[in-house]
């Protein structure tokens, strides 16, 4: 063994007591996390009958609404939607923050080496010297984080990462209610624009009949004139329609991760508007405390926070490091090592604030109104759920009334329709009653598809508030940019 190497042992031994000892009297100061207690609701509102609330449904919601075609993009959504994205490197960044507080908790150690050529000025006798000199060596530091300002800041980071993924669930749940509700509308919009046709057909028939009854003198030019306007009018919904199509098209395309365009094709033979099988159970208010990512999300950053209050609190105590190095200098490179060449030292280094203006205290205060907004924040989160789920249980609720009551107007106005045209063709009514009659038939049937959107539409926004999103596998390991050539290489003068 050579004499740096037992200078080297020499002085871990008298170094791995002291950092032993440290640790065993280590404390942390600030306030300990403690999961907040939320009063809400035993039951929602609209809930009646004894019987307990069955759990909400909420694994693959989506798959309720009977359509493949939406199955399939929810799928692309998942893997290419660049917020998504965002949200994973989120998380990669949450968890190298978390590794590098973590590594705060260590000692460190850098290792160093030199070698130097080197001449001596002139003596009086007019003589100087050139000599070589070697020189190498490792310098330790510990700082032993007596108060727990590191261990706080460890506690912080890991509940940062937990926030980072509940920020990903988060994203994954607004993505996959974005992509159905888009689906629906644009499902809504093509299933419209036909019926729009299909009815300005049927008012051009009566235009044709009426130009024939004026040639044979029982209509007037002002009649054809008149017939003709409401076909015109129903035909000009049609480019607006079409509008609102392509846009919700674009976004879905844009939600994968596509350019605007890349599913007009795909999408542009009409399918019916996705009908979801209902009623759905909701549960019970506690529960989204767990199913919300957003409640959670919120109250792991309050959690966050307040391991930052104890952060603050400990930089106002004395500080504690415990330094050492031992190093080998020597003229000649085989000197190196031998124990007259040696050199160590080791010790604590004790720092204590005494004086700052007051700059310490404001900073706990500063870490603990952070720490209230986020604890506001978190109860602003649960309030803001709860008003979801009541307000989208209502919204279909009340929808689904409206509907049956839309469906049997429209038959009744459908039918008066059919009847009105009847009429008029044997002349046993006016041109007046037929064009009210389709007017008022082709506006009970949009209105119709448009509540049949609604419906979905709500029972989408309601699994949203029940905490319904992806709950599948989601890698966020692998990064979206893979450097190449990264390593250590000469410089270029173009770059």
């Amino acid at each position: 063994m050579t004499g740096f190497e037992r200078g080297l042992r020499t002085a871990k031994g008298l170094l791995l007591p002291v950092f032993t000892a440290a640790l065993l009297s280590g404390c942390v100061v600030g306030p300990d996390y403690r999961t907040p207690l939320m009063v809400v609701p035993a039951t929602w509102s609209d809930r009646t009958g004894t019987k307990p609330a069955k759990p909400a449904e909420l694994s693959k919601w989506w798959l309720k609404l009977r359509d493949p075609e939406l199955n399939a993009l929810v799928e692309e959504a998942v893997a290419g939607n660049l917020d998504v994205a965002t949200a994973k490197a989120k998380i990669r960044e949450a968890r190298a923050s978390y590794r590098q507080s973590a590594g705060a908790l260590a000692p460190s150690l850098d290792g160093s080496a030199s070698a130097t050529r080197n001449k001596s000025a002139a003596t009086t006798s007019g003589s100087n010297s050139v000599y070589s000199e070697y020189q190498a060596g490792f310098d330790a530091s510990w700082e032993l984080d007596l108060f727990g300002a590191n261990h706080r800041a460890v506690e912080a980071a890991r509940y940062g990462l937990d926030a980072s993924q509940e920020e990903l669930r988060s994203t994954l749940l607004t993505l996959v209610g974005d992509v159905a509700s888009n689906y629906v509308q644009a499902r809504g919009y093509q299933t419209r624009i036909a019926l729009a046709r299909r009815s300005a057909a049927s008012q051009r028939q009566t235009a044709e009949l009426t130009r024939t009854m004026a040639l044979a003198g029982t209509a007037t030019a002002a009649d054809v004139a008149k017939a003709m306007g409401q076909a015109s009018s129903t035909e000009a919904d049609v480019p607006s329609l079409e509008a609102s199509y392509a846009e919700a098209v674009h976004r879905l395309s844009v939600l994968t991760g596509r350019p605007p365009a890349t599913l007009v094709g795909r999408l542009k033979r009409p399918t019916q508007i996705p009908t979801p099988r209902l009623p759905i159970p909701t549960g019970i208010p506690a529960d989204i405390l767990l199913t919300r990512p957003d409640v959670r999300m919120a109250e792991r950053q309050y959690a966050q926070y307040t391991a930052r209050v104890g952060q603050a609190e400990a930089a106002r105590y004395p500080s504690v490091s415990l330094t050492g190095d031992i190093s080998t200098a020597a003229l000649k490179l085989g000197d190196l090592g031998k124990n007259s060449t040696i050199g160590w030292s080791f010790g604590p280094t004790l720092s204590v604030p005494l004086f700052n203006a007051g700059q310490l205290l404001a900073a706990v205060d500063v870490a603990k109104a952070q720490r209230d907004q986020y604890f506001i924040a978190y109860k602003s989160a649960v309030l803001t759920a709860l008003e979801d789920v009541e307000n989208t249980t209502v919204s279909l609720s009340q929808e689904r009334i409206r509907n049956g009551k839309l469906a049997s107007s429209a038959k009744s106005y459908g039918d008066a329709a059919r009847l009105e045209r009847t009429l008029y063709k044997a002349g046993e009514t006016s041109l007046l009653d037929v064009l009210d009659a389709e007017r008022s038939a082709y506006s009970a049937d949009d209105t119709l598809l448009q509540s049949r959107v609604s419906i979905a539409t709500d029972y989408i926004a309601l699994n949203k508030a029940l905490g319904g999103g992806w709950d599948g596998t989601i890698d966020s390991t692998s990064p979206e940019v893979v450097d190449v050539g990264a390593g250590p290489r000469l410089a270029s003068s173009t770059q």
